[in-house]
């Protein structure tokens, strides 16, 4: 099966995701027809994935159909589908299900995936935190895990340990430990706390590097007044369906958890090498200061796929959104004979990170370093106001709201749990720990973290 546009220009652009979609928008006015294309129906916002594995959030709130584009600009469409190779010669694009789709510009936004960095069983031992299904995956396990755990009467304990200490990993580790400090006395009672424990491991020793030292000690304070264990300058050696293996200044220790969380970096798909384009560090697909790739003048790749080898971007959300808006602008340009735009400049808006409750630390460009609630305002305010959909941005604002404004409620987003080990013979009476009387009114306020 082919797929061909009409006689105006033709832009395929690979990959839903904030570049994606920026250059489709970007082209909305441009005569040209775009092609979108991603394996997903969907949209997925990537930095509250951690709030679906810790069962916060629904799916749903921060994933987006992607031909609901359709309702705002009608010179797209969408198809489903795999790039397993690239004709630039001939300018087609052949999608898996026989599907080829010719092109006269391509913008290739197909982000990137979990690094593993070759070590030994983290592929196949741990859980990476970048796809939806990832953290569907990590949220099954964790409640399969303490509904056993709570069936034993807390006997078999849970160990999660938390694999980099960017970003994605201290905002899932300081989410994990607010669900064990908050939400299970009430909805675990069977299962002592000091049986629940969160480590975070990483290699360098700092949490959140990019950030300013004062707000990395920030951090680090603010995980360990959540109880979160954190072993800097810490490597990990392997990874085992029972635990890790790590080293600390030339000392090894296997350290036994049930689940291992990996965010611990990332890299393009192997696929990428195959596509016939010119690579750079890290494999990533190299361009020019316009996002162009290598000798070919129609083709671009923008997000953290891509890098200018003499400018290279930090691979988030800001960079993406704004390269596709300077690409659409190029092709649109170029389309209508107009000259072309001035090169890309990246614009620093700032980055920020959250750690739980009124708790999190922001560097935004015109604003002094902030810590604390301000700052943890201002990331629900950016996070929510980026979401796509009105939907979205109200059903997220009132799942986040319902979980840290009161601490009213305990109901998490749960789904499959499977059970994960035999259990005893038990008989379950009024003596059981399984129906102990929820803790006092004090006590609850005992297992409070205490406020930053």
């Amino acid at each position: 099966m082919t797929r061909t546009g009409t006689s105006r220009p033709h832009v395929v652009v690979i990959g839903g995701g904030f570049g994606g979609l920026a250059a489709v928008r970007s082209l909305k006015r441009a005569n040209v027809d775009i092609t979108l294309i991603d394996r997903h129906t969907y949209n997925t916002f990537q930095p509250l994935l951690y709030q679906v594995a810790t069962a916060t959030l629904s799916p749903g709130d921060i994933t987006w159909f992607l031909r609901a584009i359709r309702s705002t600009q009608r010179n797209v469409r969408f198809v489903r589908g795999t790039v397993v190779e690239m004709n630039h010669d001939e300018r087609v694009i052949h999608l898996d299900g026989n599907v080829a789709v010719k092109y006269d510009y391509l913008v290739i936004a197909c982000g990137v995936t979990a690094n593993f960095f070759g070590i030994p069983g983290a592929a196949e031992n741990s859980l990476p935190l970048y796809r939806r299904s990832q953290a569907l995956a990590l949220r099954d396990r964790m409640f399969a895990i303490l509904e056993d755990s709570a069936m034993n009467d807390g006997d078999r304990g849970l160990h999660m340990i938390v694999v980099g200490g960017g970003a994605t990993g201290v905002e899932t580790a300081g989410a994990l430990a607010e669900m064990r400090n908050i939400d299970m006395p009430v909805t675990y009672p069977e299962i002592p706390l000091d049986n629940v424990q969160i480590s975070l491991v990483e290699m360098s020793p700092n949490v959140l590097g990019p950030f300013h030292p004062s707000l990395r000690d920030y951090t680090v304070q603010a995980l360990q007044k959540r109880g979160v264990t954190l072993r800097l300058s810490t490597a990990v050696k392997e990874v085992r369906a029972d635990g890790v293996l790590v080293e600390h200044e030339g000392a090894q220790e296997f350290i036994e958890s049930a689940i291992v969380i990996w965010a611990s970096g990332v890299t393009v798909h192997p696929s990428v090498a195959e596509w016939g384009l010119p690579q750079g560090r890290g494999g990533r697909i190299e361009t020019d200061e316009n996002m162009r790739v290598g000798c070919f003048a129609n083709v671009f790749a923008i997000g953290d796929v891509a890098v200018n080898p003499d400018d290279a971007l930090p691979q988030l959300a800001q960079p993406a959104l704004q390269a596709g808006h300077h690409v659409g602008k190029v092709i649109a340009r170029e389309v209508a004979g107009k000259r072309a735009p001035s090169a890309f400049r990246y614009k620093d808006k700032g980055t920020m990170a959250t750690i739980g409750r009124a708790s999190a630390i922001a560097q935004v460009r015109g604003l002094p370093r902030l810590k604390g609630f301000i700052a943890w305002v201002i990331w629900v305010a950016v996070h929510v106001a980026s979401l796509l959909g009105y939907r979205n941005r109200i059903v997220t604002m009132t799942n986040l709201g319902l979980k840290y404004v009161g601490w009213r409620s305990h109901n998490a987003i749960v789904g499959e749990t499977p059970y994960v080990a035999s259990r005893t013979p038990k008989v379950i009476d009024s003596n059981s720990p399984s129906v102990t009387p929820s803790s006092s009114k004090k006590d609850k306020r005992a297992t409070r973290a205490p406020r930053e």
